[in-house]
């Protein structure tokens, strides 16, 4: 009997290329090319099943054109590179990679806010170009981090690890709101109280941004929402670009209205919008709130696991919908 064909559509570990090997007649990018839409469905043909790292759509045009793929795996948690209802509707199969990556991303997000509040990013930029002469009472004074307000927007896994970092490594009054309230236990667990998004925008000093990224959140923070928050906070952004208005932060944060920003991810990465480049008072990585050796090679081989697990009859391990299948 043939194994099924699969693409994996960017390069990877070499050794998740060796797990999927006996079970996959496997097409790696190895050389990393960035495909147009256009590339990936023409390497997409006659393939059963895909290994994708977020970034490649797949859409109703991509499943019209490859009607053999059964099975799209993302080597991440989100997932909105994925249209669910054009791939339920076609019995294609989607799978994300929580749990993996949750202390990782949690310890990344603290650290973000950390560099934030304390403006690192702006230090360092002074002392690399030879600005440091002498000491100053309020040179780069920042904001408290302990005993501050930390405020989380999202509370899924990610965001109750960022809320017990702050309440029991801190000593922060932790808030939070989410579409659904945390159930007591978890409440007492992260120390973290639920008040309305209003609330949540007026009281953090320090706000994080931890949900999805729908229709519903895109831009759930804009000009209005900065203009609620203190002019002393910060923002930080793990979650996913889309949900800040890059435009109407930038203008904040040139303005003052915000503190300062934290951000590693974008609208329209790798694009990142001017204005945020052209102030000080914000942080920027490139979208590495996962990236650790051990956490980026566990979620590769869940997808390579959702692959085989899939193909062997047993089912996706972490599935995003539930499709009938492609026969």
């Amino acid at each position: 009997m043939s194994k099924p064909h699969i693409l994996v559509a960017r390069d990877i570990f070499p050794e998740v290329i060796e797990q999927l090997a006996p079970h996959f007649e496997v097409h790696a990018n190895q050389d990393d090319t960035l495909w147009s839409q256009a590339e990936l469905i023409e390497r997409l043909q006659g393939k059963d099943g895909a290994l994708l790292t977020g970034t490649q759509p797949i859409n109703a045009e991509l499943l019209a054109a490859c009607p053999r793929l059964r099975i799209a795996a993302n080597m991440t948690v989100g997932y909105n590179n994925f249209d669910v209802a054009a791939m339920t509707a076609a019995g294609v199969q989607g799978t994300n990679t929580p749990d993996v990556l949750t202390e990782t991303t949690a310890d990344f997000g603290f650290a973000l806010l950390m560099a934030t509040a304390r403006r690192m990013a702006e230090a360092e930029h002074y002392l690399r170009a030879g600005l440091w002469k002498s000491w100053r009472y309020d040179m780069f004074a920042g904001s408290e981090v302990h005993g501050s307000t930390l405020g989380i927007l999202g509370m899924g896994r990610i965001g109750q690890g960022i809320a017990r970092r702050g309440a029991h490594g801190f000593g922060m009054n932790v808030i939070y709101h989410n579409r659904s309230r945390l159930s007591p236990a978890l409440e007492a667990e992260c120390q973290a109280r639920y008040v309305s998004k209003d609330e949540l925008l007026a009281q953090a000093d320090h706000l994080v941004l931890v949900l999805p990224y729908t229709r519903e959140s895109h831009h759930a923070i804009g000009a209005a929402e900065l203009a609620r928050m203190k002019p002393t906070a910060t923002l930080v952004n793990i979650a996913r670009g889309g949900i800040v208005d890059d435009a109407a932060l930038a203008a904040a944060l040139k303005d003052g209205r915000i503190a300062a920003a934290g951000l590693d991810v974008f609208e329209g990465e790798p694009g990142v919008h001017p204005g945020l480049l052209a102030v000080p008072n914000v942080v920027l990585t490139p979208h590495i709130a996962s990236a650790t050796v051990p956490t980026r090679l566990a979620m590769a081989r869940l997808a390579a696991d959702n692959l085989i697990a899939f193909f062997d009859g047993r089912g996706a391990l972490t599935p995003v919908n539930q499709p009938v299948h492609r026969s």
